[in-house]
């Protein structure tokens, strides 16, 4: 048997097990997918100081975000389709989060719904939310969410229009996967997951069939999708729904200092660096490079977090260290997912919280609370002005 001990060895198993387009899903960018690389690769070229003769017992990773204690500052990002890589994949991954003592996001395009969710698990989670065309849909989701218990809205504000996403495109990505000849020779190839498939009943997006006016089957919910993302969200649509939800509001896709002061300015709790995982403009710079600006401009006016190519414990450090007070990720957790179900979340997570504690510790630190710039190399352009 395989012996697991990063994150890299999760994937490999999640490529194994998973149909091709929903491994291309989770492991893809949009364009040229430049800034999909980036969000990982910029990572390597920050570097960590080694401390020596350094007391390193009585470590502690607990924290909060927004609030909210947590067993280390990492929180699992929405990601749409995660019922796809391994049956009720939602529930799975909830539970998992729920145990490790780490806040869950469920995405808008989710396969188990927020009813789903709720019923499996005990402690409230967080649910993102695309604005779509449709005002009645998104204030019934709202309230569907409040009901549900959920305590935290995760606004994404950076999809009014969907990336080209080339490989899902290639694919015909859908849920569940349209049997074309090549889909279905890929499914030969992947009978574990596809048993598991026929053992539920959660194969298409349960936060929209049904709920959504005019949406009772899976091809009037593909054109429906293609339309209904709303390229008219404005900062006056955010006010509105921060007004309505009327509870914790984390905005996730800021890239601009100018957008991060805006949100402070709205009274947000936290905000996300992110650039969506390389899937919206392809050439955008890393969210780890922006991340400095954005603190810069906000400073303690809001809790900024960052998410983008994190892929280990030592990538959460070095945010960290940077300034961030959280991390979301998405593809870890989800190749764990793929590879293992409820058990890989749950083997991702202690991944991470091993390496992020060792490193702590080779740092000269003790507290993730006091991790601070002085731990990393940093390189004199990484952080250096592009001229427009």
């Amino acid at each position: 048997m395989r012996v697991i001990t990063t994150i890299d060895d999760l994937k490999a198993l999640h490529k194994r097990r998973v149909p091709r387009m929903f491994y291309d899903y989770c492991e893809s960018g949009s364009w040229s997918e430049q800034t999909f690389r980036d969000n990982e690769t910029d990572f390597d070229l920050i570097r960590l100081r080694q401390r020596i003769a350094v007391d390193m017992s009585d470590r502690r990773l607990v924290s909060t975000m927004a609030g909210q204690d947590v067993a280390m500052p990492v929180a699992l990002a929405p990601v749409g389709f995660t019922g796809m890589q391994s049956a009720d994949g939602e529930i799975k991954a909830a539970r998992a989060a729920e145990a490790f003592g780490v806040p869950y996001t469920l995405s808008t395009m989710s396969i188990c719904s927020i009813e789903d969710v709720a019923a499996h698990t005990t402690k409230p989670f967080w649910f993102q939310l695309y604005v779509m065309r449709d005002a009645e849909f998104v204030d019934d989701i709202i309230a569907r969410a409040k009901n549900a218990g959920v305590d935290t809205l995760v606004l994404t504000v950076d999809l009014q229009l969907l990336g080209q996403r080339h490989k899902d495109l290639k694919n015909g990505l859908s849920a569940p996967p349209k049997l074309t000849p090549s889909v279905m020779l890929n499914l030969a190839t992947k009978w574990g997951w596809g048993i598991e498939m026929l053992q539920t009943r959660r194969r298409s997006f349960g936060n929209i069939i049904g709920h959504a006016r005019n949406v009772d089957s899976v091809g009037s919910l593909s054109s429906w999708t293609a339309e209904q993302f709303d390229p008219r969200l404005d900062w006056t649509t955010i006010a509105r729904l921060k007004d309505k939800w009327n509870g914790k509001l984390i905005l996730k896709g800021i890239m601009d200092p100018d957008d991060a002061v805006r949100a402070a300015d709205l009274g947000c709790d936290a905000i996300v660096v992110s650039n969506h995982g390389g899937r919206q403009l392809d050439g955008a710079l890393s969210s780890i490079r922006v991340l400095p600006s954005i603190l810069a401009a906000v400073g303690d006016r809001v809790e900024v977090w960052m998410d983008g190519g994190i892929r280990s414990g030592q990538d959460v450090l070095k945010a960290l260290a940077l300034g961030a007070q959280g991390v979301m990720i998405g593809r870890a957790y989800v190749y764990g997912l793929g590879a293992m179900g409820q058990q890989g979340v749950t083997t991702a997570l202690e991944i991470i919280y091993r390496e992020l504690d060792l490193t702590m510790a080779l740092c000269g630190r003790r507290d993730i609370n006091n991790v601070d710039r002085d731990i990393l190399l940093i390189p004199k352009d990484f952080e250096g002005e592009w001229v427009s």
